[in-house]
């Protein structure tokens, strides 16, 4: 049992420290991430919030935990192409037929996505609370952990998509179908709470996992929220579970998808 769990441990290891290299190769990638968000927020955010005033505070501040949350939701999910790619390259047949599970592999893959994903989002943040909003110092680590939790439901959305998919081109179609409806209904751009929001907007919203991530992000740093934290953090944690126990399956039938 020792024996498993260690050898489990270094491909999870090896897995991992393959994806960090990958992405510090790529730097482009990296200043692209947060130029998109950094648009939505002072150009979009600047010109809606000129006519628009939000109770404690103008509008980009309070759309930059939607902002936030959305840089790591595309990066997240986007991850899953790589799976794609890997098996193109055949990377992922020799990293399959390693005396290592299946869900090594997933985990390895998760793990370097949610590393990515966070490297990502931290950049944005410090850019935020340079440019934008100043929150207490000791929030950081709270914030950090919320992030966590959404990058970790996200990247395993992205691998359950990417590794039942066979191209590219289907990948994106399916990735812009699930991204956008859980952005937009999220209230990353709107408050859920508002009375006057239309009826299926708000059920749309209350069934939307994403919704308590900017919700949990919006409490720990701008101190406001509509649901309790506590109640953000299970949905979250129970919507990484899910995901990832999706994964593990979609991964282990990965072999029969030509």
């Amino acid at each position: 049992m020792v024996v498993v769990i260690m050898v489990s441990m270094k491909g999870i290891y090896a897995i991992w420290l393959r994806e960090i290299k990958v992405y510090f190769r790529e730097k482009e990638r990296v200043i692209a991430s947060f130029i998109s968000p950094l648009l939505w927020l002072f150009i979009f955010g600047g010109g809606i919030g000129g006519s628009i005033q939000t109770e404690g505070g103008n509008y980009q501040q309070f759309i930059f935990p939607g902002i936030l949350t959305m840089s790591v939701l595309f990066s997240s999910v986007f991850f899953g192409v790589y799976i794609i790619w890997d098996r193109k390259l055949d990377f992922l047949k020799e990293v399959l037929v390693a005396p290592v599970s299946r869900s090594t592999v997933f985990f390895g893959k998760l793990l370097g996505g949610i590393t990515d994903s966070m490297i990502q989002g931290f950049i944005l943040l410090v850019l935020g609370f340079i440019l934008l909003i100043q929150f207490p110092l000791l929030n950081i680590i709270p914030i950090l952990l919320v992030m966590a939790l959404i990058t970790w439901s996200m990247v395993a959305l992205g691998l359950v998509i990417g590794s039942n998919m066979s191209t590219q081109e289907g990948f994106g179609m399916v990735q812009n179908f699930v991204v956008w409806p859980l952005f937009f209904f999220s209230g990353a751009l709107f408050d859920v709470g508002a009375s006057n929001l239309p009826d299926f907007l708000k059920a749309a919203s209350a069934f939307d996992p994403l919704t308590y991530g900017v919700d949990a992000l919006r409490s720990v740093i701008l101190g406001s929220s509509v649901f309790p934290l506590y109640y953000d953090i299970l949905v979250l944690i129970g919507m990484g579970i899910v995901f990832s126990w999706i994964g593990i399956i979609s991964f282990g039938r990965m072999q029969q998808i030509k």
